[in-house]
């Protein structure tokens, strides 16, 4: 009985000595933390510390960038200014393109209007000033010139379209800050009556800056020829002669190498003429060509 119960007993204690194993093992441990010296216990202290203030520092500069990060989402991936540049940028391209463009299409149109295919308009002439003095196409040269042509008896036409000339060359004056570029000339349709002392005291009304020209009528007709002008002007007529003259009514816009570029009609305004001889002028300058001023 006491053997089987001895036998019976063993298991029981190697169990109770495997549990207790482990306690055993805490307590060592628990011991041999204790056991250790001082100084080693001030440098894992210090150890830990330091590690715990490295790591605190690590988290503030992290939300740091965390705060940057939020608010540059804010805003995207550019800023209101870099958007506001981008803008401005891309409108001002969109402008010089369109402008450019228009640019070229006058050019090609005034090319076209050289004699290429269709009759030319303009050319050599001989008329008198209202002093006198030759005139020639060359004296049109080195300017924008813009020519006329009508008669002093004209009852209603003509004085209207003169004081639309006379608007339109105050416009470009201003338009151009002074500038003496743009060349108003008045060509009479009816030599006999249009004497040099009627035309003066008539464009007068005017505007000032307008010149007359005037000839016999072989040369009046050819410059009206040579600028297709049709007028039904009477040849062999006294100057007491009553008589009514139909001629043409346009404005014809000359460049400064004495080229026909275009032509005003009655239904432009003095604002759409003025701004269609600008952009004529701005095109000459842009290009670098030489404008006479004086």
């Amino acid at each position: 009985m006491a053997g089987r119960v001895s036998r019976s007993s063993l298991p029981f204690f190697e169990r109770s000595a495997l549990r207790t194993i482990p306690s055993q093992n805490v307590f060592l441990s628990l011991r041999t933390k204790t056991a250790q010296p001082a100084h080693l216990q001030v440098l894992r202290h210090n150890s830990l510390s330091s590690q715990r203030s490295f790591s605190t520092t690590t988290l503030r500069a992290r939300a740091h960038t965390m705060g940057q990060l939020k608010a540059r989402n804010s805003t995207g991936p550019f800023s209101w200014k870099s958007a506001l540049l981008f803008v401005i940028t891309g409108g001002a391209m969109i402008i010089y393109f369109r402008v450019e463009k228009e640019r070229l299409a006058r050019k090609r149109v005034a090319e076209m209007s050289k004699g290429v295919g269709r009759p030319k308009v303009g050319g050599p002439f001989v008329l008198k000033d209202l002093n006198g003095n030759q005139y020639t196409e060359e004296n049109l040269k080195g300017k924008y010139s813009f020519v006329y042509f009508g008669f002093t008896h004209c009852p209603d036409i003509c004085p209207d379209e003169l004081d639309k000339m006379a608007e339109i060359i105050d416009n470009v004056k201003e338009a151009t800050k002074g500038e003496n570029v743009f060349l108003p000339v008045f060509v009479t349709c009816d030599p006999v009556r249009d004497t040099p002392e009627v035309l003066r005291s008539y464009l007068q009304e005017f505007h000032k800056d307008i010149v007359g020209l005037t000839g016999t009528y072989e040369q009046v007709k050819h410059m009206c020829k040579q600028y297709r002008v049709y007028f039904s002007t009477p040849q062999n007529v006294n100057p007491g002669d009553d008589y009514l003259v139909d001629h043409s009514i346009y404005f014809y816009l000359m460049d400064p190498d004495g080229d026909f570029v275009e032509c005003i009609g009655r239904q432009d305004t003095p604002e759409s003429a003025t701004r269609v001889i600008m952009e004529h002028i701005n095109d000459w300058k842009r290009e670098g060509k030489p404008l006479k001023k004086d």
